[in-house]
């Protein structure tokens, strides 16, 4: 599946498990010089249309939005839509869920994860098609709940609305722009990239890709179940294998390592994986700005790239005013930043008889990451860090 910037979209028949959104904020002016932003932003402008992904969560103070001064906290999504889906038209949940937050004095920009599984107040919503009544949930169910009953653009304008109303409701944390990413388009970019350079903080091995031990073709090496789950190894195979150290990845393989969960040396589950695609949005960001952006002849396959991958809300600021106002974040200083300290012991698991029926195993965020969250929405992101060293994670 390809996100297209009009018309009905179908559901995408991998599993989105990255996001890349401020990256066309950083990187415009940065990555191709002020005598060129003009051209750039408008050619980025014509391929990346803006669409209503925030609506009433902006409520009354949505005029302030419109204003590129201050802090700014951006909302960033991707999702987990399966292929079977296409046709029962199950509703799609949200995978990863970044909020960019950019201080007021536009030095730097920190990336603040929210675990998929986090148990969370959801609001009601009615989307016109399906009521829903509210209740405590996973986080990633409230895009869910918001999109249910509908398809194509509708449905992803409703389910990031209330997604938005979801974390706006816990953490106080109003979006001021919008980010939609879809796995395959992502592909492509750093396909126009060529390969993407990054450091790998743990040893993973891959449960989805690998190769046969007979003839060295492609095979998958594990098995798991319906819910993709429980891996069991498939015998005469061998996985890929991702180690610590300082890696140059094709696009296959930087997408595969950022989505495993489950073989990683720490033990750290969905806690590395949300780490790992913080690292990987972040390579990209270098890689986009040193190869990309700055390349006569990447350039149009890059933006078309993008606008296929991407459907964003810019919360009523013109992409150029973006440009400008972030000209000197550099993405060597962006901050990614653990939840819950991380793993092992960033484990927070709800009690059972706490936990709703049919909501599974949940976690929970304990009170300094709901500290980490109030000085997102505080524009205090750097005394927080200054106080929690560690909780920066490696890059």
């Amino acid at each position: 599946m390809t996100i297209k910037p009009h018309g009905k979209r179908h559901k995408s028949p991998l599993w989105a498990r990255l996001t890349l959104a401020l990256g066309i904020v950083l990187v415009i002016v940065t990555g191709s010089g002020y005598a060129a932003m003009g051209v750039v932003s408008h050619k980025v402008n014509s391929a990346l249309p803006d669409e209503d992904l925030l609506g009433s969560v902006q409520g009354s103070g949505a005029q302030s939005h419109k204003d590129v001064k201050g802090a700014k906290n951006i909302l960033l999504v991707s999702l987990d839509t399966r292929p079977s889906w296409s046709k029962s038209h199950e509703p799609s949940r949200s995978d990863s869920i970044i909020i960019m937050h950019i201080p007021a004095d536009h030095s730097t920009a920190y990336m603040l994860s929210i675990p998929r599984d986090t148990l969370i107040d959801i609001p009601a919503y009615d989307n016109g098609a399906q009521k829903y009544a509210g209740g405590a949930n996973k986080v990633n169910s409230a895009f869910a709940f918001g999109s249910r009953g509908l398809d194509g653009d509708k449905a992803i304008q409703d389910g990031t609305k209330l997604l938005a109303l979801t974390i706006q409701k816990k953490f106080g944390i109003v979006p001021d722009a919008a980010a939609i990413i879809d796995f395959s388009g992502f592909k492509q970019i750093m396909q126009v990239l060529g390969k993407v350079c990054m450091y790998v903080d743990e040893d993973v091995t891959s449960i989805h890709v690998g190769r046969k031990k007979s003839d060295g073709s492609f095979a998958v090496p594990y098995k798991t179940d319906s819910a993709g789950a429980h891996p069991r190894a498939v015998p005469g195979t061998i996985p890929n294998k991702y180690t610590i150290g300082n890696h140059c990845f094709t696009p296959t393989e930087a997408l595969d390592y950022a989505r495993q969960r489950d073989l990683l040396s720490k033990g750290d589950s969905d806690y590395g994986r949300q780490r790992h695609q913080q690292q990987l949005l972040k390579a990209i960001m270098k890689q986009t700005v040193s190869k990309g952006f700055s390349s006569p002849t990447k350039l149009p396959g890059l933006l078309d790239a993008i606008g296929k991958a991407m459907v964003i809300d810019k919360g009523g600021i013109e992409l150029q005013d973006w440009a400008l106002s972030m000209k000197d974040i550099n993405p060597d200083h962006l901050v990614t930043l653990r939840t819950n300290g991380d793993a092992p012991n960033g484990f927070r698991t709800v009690p059972s008889s706490q936990t709703p029926p049919g909501v599974g195993e949940a976690q929970y965020l304990d009170d300094e990451s709901l500290q980490m969250f109030q000085a997102a929405r505080n524009d205090a992101l750097s005394s927080f860090v200054l106080d929690h060293p560690t909780w920066v994670a490696a890059n």
